[in-house]
């Protein structure tokens, strides 16, 4: 795969204001661009208010809250839905940028959307890369196109599930230092290959929209084809891939354990 110089971005949609605001910065960047991106959406309420329970807990997460810049990234009105504020739903809010992101050619992958769309997802992607043996059976039952649940350095078939999964295998700018990283991300494309980027609607889509649009702009220079996952599936299908298990492993740049 060395020879190939493709580029799949995985673009999370975790809060309201990921979905109504970033979003539409995102759909644009990628026109300009000429990209295009896998969208995985989360359609039930906004519960950020509850991540501030893990201050209390988990120091690693204060400490990634300041290094990140998190009221700038997610406002300290996200910082309350579920607990102080009312938790508002997210992507079931908004049909109609659903809609225009399926228009767009952007193809998705997360449980629930059925309504919105009328069709189930064609993927999955473990919401922050977090991942149990119980998700991984429930997975299995399901004709999921590909799957996108882990952090590692290349495409694998998934344990228990028969799927291929398409990991991350990029630091997203948040673990990279935000702005500053940019560099760093760019360097790992030089040798070339397939690899897929995590990107946050409410980051990339927010005050970091400059960095992902720079991050765009360096990959074309570099050679690379910026996909959907779909695309890294099509060019995957038929090759002999090894089948892995999950384990759950804290990587840096990271508040808690993801699946590797």
């Amino acid at each position: 795969m060395g020879g190939e110089r493709i580029l799949g971005l995985k673009i999370d949609v975790d809060t309201r204001r990921g979905m109504e605001e970033g979003v539409p910065v995102l759909l644009s960047a990628l026109a300009s661009a000429s990209a295009s991106a896998t969208f995985f959406l989360s359609f039930g309420p906004d519960n950020s208010g509850k991540a501030v329970l893990q201050l209390l807990r988990n120091p690693r997460f204060l400490a990634k809250m300041v290094r990140t810049n998190a009221p700038g990234l997610y406002r300290w009105r996200t910082a309350l839905y579920g607990t102080l504020l009312p938790a508002p739903m997210i992507a079931r809010a908004f049909p109609g940028l659903c809609r225009e992101i399926e228009a767009r050619g952007f193809d998705k992958g997360i449980a629930a959307y059925e309504g919105c769309l009328g069709h189930p997802p064609k993927a999955f992607g473990a919401p922050a890369w977090m991942l149990t043996e119980r998700a991984v059976s429930v997975l299995e039952a399901y004709p999921w196109r590909y799957l996108s649940c882990t952090r590692a350095s290349s495409p694998f078939l998934l344990a228990g599930t028969g799927r291929v999964e398409l990991s991350s295998d990029l630091p997203c700018l948040e673990e990279a230092g935000g702005p500053r990283g940019v560099g760093k991300i760019l360097d790992a494309l030089s040798a070339g290959g397939i690899h897929v980027l995590p990107v946050h609607a409410e980051a990339e889509g927010g005050i970091w929209r400059n960095a992902f649009a720079e991050i765009l702009r360096g990959a074309a220079e570099r050679g690379y084809r910026v996909v959907p996952l779909s695309g890294i599936a099509d060019i995957l299908r038929g090759r002999d891939l090894p089948e892995r298990p999950f384990r759950m492993s804290l990587l840096p740049g990271r508040a808690v354990p993801c699946a590797v």
